[in-house]
């Protein structure tokens, strides 16, 4: 059974089971202050056990791209060197809320696991949870009363918290569960151990394959466990393990979900994959899952970076880089090569990779190219450490040393390591440690942030947004909880109703006030600071009044009004992303598309897939169209709760790495011209925009640029700003009639200037060179000349003391000068002293800039230094003498 059937065979079971089959959310997590990505199955519905929103459907199943490579779920380290977990893995699974729970979830995972995948029944394992009596949750008596006539007491395991009670993260939905291993070995082994011995254990052929999870409990902040509103089943499937087993194989690696990248490693390698735990083995098994993780991250939305999730799956691309550098011999780019094999795979499950094939493996090639140099660099500066080393007789690396290496030129310290081992060295493990923790320790200090236990007032399902149509609205208190972070104690609150648009797709989300109201009199007003989305409720931030709670308490109804004028600002510059997108792709192309934005009332950003830097008359021209359709006066044409089938038809723009529902809202300005799903705000007419005016155009990383642009009222400053430059100007130059030709006319005289400067300067230091010449002196066989002279520039000392050493042989120069009130220094030295004495310019620059509180360096022959303390030239002039005697 291939692995697509395998899939196949899932989703079609759990149809034929009444079972709504939803897509896969995309890898990185949205609005979900607690993951960075998506890392299970249950993540995308979340809130539907919390009871904040409605599912589509009370039963669900699904295949979800699941990432775990951050936070309590962290798999990195153990990929390549086990034949079962990996960064990026498909987990299928199967979802109840609030409707079947554990006797039809348990009933039918043994009957496709058995009657539709025909794995052998002697071969698996079931796991119930024993209890926890700090949590004062009692052993799954009705877990195991339903397994034990199915499998038999002697293939139930026990098993604790750890291992079987599922938790998302620190807080939120959570249960007991019950796992289904498989025992992969054979006759023999089996003979020897029983597998029951073997579960949970790591052993590479006995996995566990399924987790059936029972959601009955909300962990909160304070780590205690309340019942959820609804007892819910949560069930994932590692879509790898499965095919191993079914596919009777000892290692994901060997089916035919890798199979086929592997393959193409092989080829570009030249090197055969024989699954063993040998380097190259454990290199391929690397590439292979890591140019899933990181391919399947870019295509939905996500860019290699030095923040967050972008560094991770910078760091995730880097490990597999090193690996081929290191173990496959493969020192250009080669990571690119496999994304066309991997899109087509996945072309009938996930297309947006297909979708977007040539500009992932643009960006991972550019990538590859920008690391591969680093590897360079950074082999270089390790060659300069480990020759010092040598030479001091030392045999370890200092841990800031390797921090430094990995820090500075992201050369990653197990490398270092195995450089160190090939020259006979080691690393200081604990010294690095000790230096990665105490950036992250850096880091944490900026992002702390924690956050109380919701306070319950009232109960609802949903929240209602009826800002599209009212900028205010009467609403009930739902709860509110207070948080702590760098701005200090917060207070975020939930309505059932709202106008504040919150924070989500790149539009900021609304300010304005809540008026309290406790029967028909106002007891207060509170000032919400911003508007954030977290998972499908709306939150209003405000600050911690002093008596807040009492306040909140008190308060029977909520007015809600959002500031309208900044309200305002911000949808022209959001209908004008959606006018500037289309003209981008007219103009650029149509490989154009959005990769993030930024919509507020002081201006827009726009992120855009392109691999060059747009040129002035590019831009001028996508100014030109924006301008014009504005002009135009375009009505908008708002359709909302479009089946997203016939949104698609009506050849509306979606964004990569965004989820949609089966209805969405759809805002069109000319059916010919700008058709988007989108959930922002936006003006009535283009003409309410005004003016588009680009501010900024540059490189945010591979393969995606950004512009920036201000609208409206911003767009009016901006050229009013610039209107009364070109006046300022005007009555400087005498009111010219060309202010260009005038300025030109300036620029040409200052340069005609600046070259009869240079020329006087150039003529006064080779007068200073010959009066120098005259006080050369010799002293132990070479030339000496020791002092302080008078240069317009540090580019003019270097010159002077080349230009001495050119005139005099085996000359030995230290010269010393006041720059502009910065002390310099310039040492130039002859072979002679180089060899026979073992002196080095850049050795000896450093110790005469302690005189005047500097530092400097350079080649054995020549080296400069700069300082603070001009005071102190004299003195270092002086220990040059010695030095040089």
């Amino acid at each position: 059974m291939t692995s697509h059937e395998i899939r196949r065979h899932f989703l079609d079971f759990f149809r034929s089971k009444e079972h709504l089959i939803v897509a896969s959310a995309p890898l990185v997590a949205k609005n979900d202050p607690t993951l960075m990505f998506n890392n299970s199955g249950m993540a995308q519905f979340k809130d539907f056990f919390l009871g904040n929103g409605t599912p589509p459907s009370k039963r669900v199943a699904d295949t979800q791209k699941c990432l775990r490579v951050s936070g309590k779920h962290n798999d990195l380290e153990d990929v390549g060197f086990d034949t079962y977990h990996h960064t990026m893995f498909e987990m299928l699974g199967n979802w109840s809320f609030g409707d079947y729970f554990k006797k039809e979830a348990i009933t039918w995972a043994w009957e496709l696991l058995t009657e539709v995948y025909k794995l052998p029944k002697d071969r698996l394992y079931v796991s119930v949870f024993q209890g926890d009596e700090k949590d004062n949750v009692p052993f799954d008596q009705e877990a195991f009363d339903l397994w034990q006539p199915i499998v038999g007491e002697d293939r139930i395991i026990y098993g604790n918290k750890k291992d079987n009670f599922w938790e998302m993260g620190d807080t939120g939905p959570c249960g007991p569960c019950s796992e289904i291993h498989v025992d992969l070995r054979s006759a023999e082994e089996i003979a020897e151990k029983p597998g029951k011995e073997l579960v949970n254990a790591d052993h590479p052929q006995v996995v566990e394959i399924w987790n059936l999870v029972f959601m009955q409990f909300n962990r909160k902040a304070d780590g205690s466990l309340e019942p959820l509103p609804a007892r819910h089943v949560d069930t994932g499937m590692g879509f790898e393990r499965l095919c191993m087993a079914i596919q009777g194989k000892k290692s994901n690696y060997d089916t035919d979900v890798f199979s086929g990248t592997i393959r193409v490693i092989e080829e570009l390698s030249g090197k055969q994959y024989g699954g063993t735990m040998d380097k190259s083995d454990v290199a391929m098994r690397v590439i292979a899952d890591h140019i899933r993780a990181v391919s399947f991250a870019i295509a939905d939305g996500l860019v290699p970076s030095n923040a967050k999730a972008g560094y991770v799956i910078r760091r995730i691309l880097r490990r597999a880089i090193r690996y081929g550098y290191s173990y496959l011999g493969m020192n250009e780019p080669f990571m690119t090569k496999l994304v066309p094999t991997l899109a087509m795979q996945f072309a009938d499950v996930f297309p947006e990779l297909n979708a977007q094939r040539d500009f992932v493996a643009t960006v991972i090639r550019e990538e590859e190219i920008a690391f591969l140099r680093t590897l360079g660099t950074g082999l270089g500066r390790l060659d300069q450490i480990i020759g010092q080393l040598t030479t001091e007789g030392k045999s370890e690396i200092p841990g800031e040393t390797v921090f430094e290496l990995n820090d500075t030129f992201g050369f990653p310290a197990d490398l270092t390591a195995l450089i160190a081992r090939e020259k006979g060295l080691t690393i200081d493990e604990a010294g690095f440690q000790k230096s990665l923790q105490e950036q992250k320790v850096r880091s944490r200090k900026d992002a702390v942030s924690s956050a109380g236990d919701w306070i319950e007032l009232a109960e609802t399902d949903k929240v209602e947004f009826v800002g599209y149509d009212q900028p205010e609205a009467y609403a009930q208190l739902v709860k509110y909880r207070k948080i702590k972070n760098k701005q200090g104690t917060q207070v975020q609150i939930v309505l059932d109703k709202t106008p504040f648009y919150a924070e989500s797709g790149g539009q900021i989300g609304d300010t304005g006030v809540l008026e309290l109201f406790a029967g028909s009199d106002q007891i207060g007003t509170l000032t919400v600071l911003d508007t954030k989305k977290e998972n499908d409720l709306t939150i209003h931030i405000v600050e911690d009044v002093r008596g807040i709670d009492d306040l909140l308490a008190e308060t029977d109804t909520v007015y809600a009004v959002i500031n309208t004028a900044r309200r305002g600002l911000t949808s022209s510059n959001h209908s004008a992303t959606h006018l500037l997108h289309s003209a981008l792709r007219e103009v650029l192309g149509p490989h154009v598309a959005q990769k993030g934005s930024y919509v507020g009332p002081d201006a827009l950003r726009f992120d855009f897939s392109h691999f060059s830097k747009v040129t002035d008359e590019q831009l001028a021209e996508v100014e030109r169209i924006v301008n014009e359709k504005i002009r135009e006066d375009i009505k908008l044409d708002e359709k909302r709760n479009v089946p997203i089938e016939q949104a698609k038809a009506l050849g509306a723009t979606a964004l990569f790495g965004e989820k949609y529902g089966d209805f969405v809202r759809v805002i069109t300005f000319d059916p010919n011209y700008s058709v988007e799903l989108c959930g922002g705000t936006h003006v009535p007419a283009t003409g309410h925009i005004g003016l588009f005016k680009f501010t900024g155009e540059g490189s945010v990383s591979t393969g995606v640029r950004r512009v920036e642009a201000k609208t409206s009222a911003g767009a009016e400053a901006l050229v009013n700003e610039q209107m009364a430059v070109v006046s300022e100007l005007k009555e400087l130059l005498k009111a010219p009639k060309d202010v260009v030709k005038a300025v030109q006319s300036l620029l040409e005289e200052r340069s005609s200037l600046q070259k009869q400067v240079e020329a006087l300067q150039n003529e006064k230091v080779q007068q200073l060179k010959n009066l120098l010449l005259e006080k050369v002196e010799t002293i132990n066989g070479h030339a000496r000349l020791v002092e302080r002279v008078d240069v317009p520039s540090a580019d003019a000392l270097k010159q002077l003391a080349y230009d001495l050493k050119a005139k005099v042989d085996n000359l030995a120069v230290v010269l010393g000068a006041d720059i502009n009130g910065k002390p310099q220094l310039a040492v130039m030295l002859p072979d002679s002293l180089i060899q026979g004495r073992n002196l080095n310019a850049g050795q000896v620059v450093k110790e005469l800039a302690k005189n005047i509180k500097g530092g400097g360096g350079g080649q054995p022959f020549f080296a400069t230094a700069g300082g603070s303390d001009s005071s102190g030239l004299d003195a270092a002039l002086a220990q040059g003498k010695e030095l040089l005697g």
